[in-house]
């Protein structure tokens, strides 16, 4: 199966950590972010990596040649939509894709490529302990999720806390079917919205991914989650980055 990882943005909120380097190369328990990624890969049997890169991209070309590369070359002025959108001659097939700052766990890989769903997302159910102290990313920021029988219903930031099931970590799995819809509804929306306001965004070119699942979600187009309770972190600001130095290790047990 082909991975994508999306890691174009600088990840300004990381500064400093991130003002000479990408962002995944921040180094949690001796790896960077990025290897522990390809670790969650790799113990699934996943070595195919395509890597969208904008900002120092060419350090991770340097580092991991191996890698396929996207270059979003106007990552200062898009979003995680149109990065994860410059790998899709790589979606004629089955994907899995990901941000690249955040830690996941070879199990959750692992429970969703067991899944025979077209479009499985990964879904933190623990989340909110992860919110008590995080004062710079409070939890209205937390791409929240709604289920139902195994679907989703919706993906927001907006969902009150008490409604949420638990947070999408970042990281979704496409059959050939699924990915033939979210290039499909990408491709839709951007006829009718490209320079225009799209759902939250003020311009379509500036919507995250979630904006473009849920408006598939409201289209009809079914999800399903795949849970794993505590086994994510986000870093987005230095107050995270000290919270997976502390416990990651702990978090990333054996599957």
């Amino acid at each position: 199966m082909q991975a994508i990882i999306i890691g174009a943005g600088r990840g300004s909120r990381l500064m400093p950590t991130t003002a000479d380097r990408p962002k995944c190369f921040a180094q949690v328990a001796g790896k960077r972010m990025l290897d522990w990624i390809l670790d969650a890969f790799h113990q699934n049997g996943i070595d195919r990596i395509c890597f969208i890169g904008g900002y120092q991209i060419d350090k991770v070309r340097q580092t991991n040649p191996e890698f396929t590369f996207a270059h979003n070359a106007d990552w200062q002025h898009n979003n995680i939509m149109e990065s994860l959108m410059c790998a899709e001659p790589l979606m004629d097939e089955s994907f899995i894709c990901c941000y690249s700052d955040i830690l996941f766990t070879p199990k959750g890989v692992a429970e969703l490529l067991r899944r025979g769903d077209d479009i499985s997302l990964l879904v933190d159910t623990d989340w909110h302990s992860r919110y008590t102290h995080r004062t710079e990313h409070p939890s209205d920021d937390a791409e929240k999720v709604v289920v139902d029988s195994g679907h989703v219903t919706r993906i927001h930031r907006s969902i009150a806390e008490k409604e949420a099931y638990g947070e999408f970590a970042g990281v979704a799995k496409f059959s050939v079917a699924g990915a033939a819809a979210l290039r499909d509804h990408y491709h839709k929306c951007r006829r009718q919205f490209a320079g225009q306001p799209f759902r939250e965004a003020a311009v379509f070119e500036k919507a995250y991914l979630i904006h473009l699942l849920q408006d598939m979600l409201e289209s009809g187009i079914p999800m399903c989650h795949v849970d794993t309770p505590g086994g994510y972190i986000e870093i987005d600001t230095q107050q995270d980055f000290e919270y997976a130095r502390q416990h990651w290790e702990s978090i990333h047990l054996p599957r």
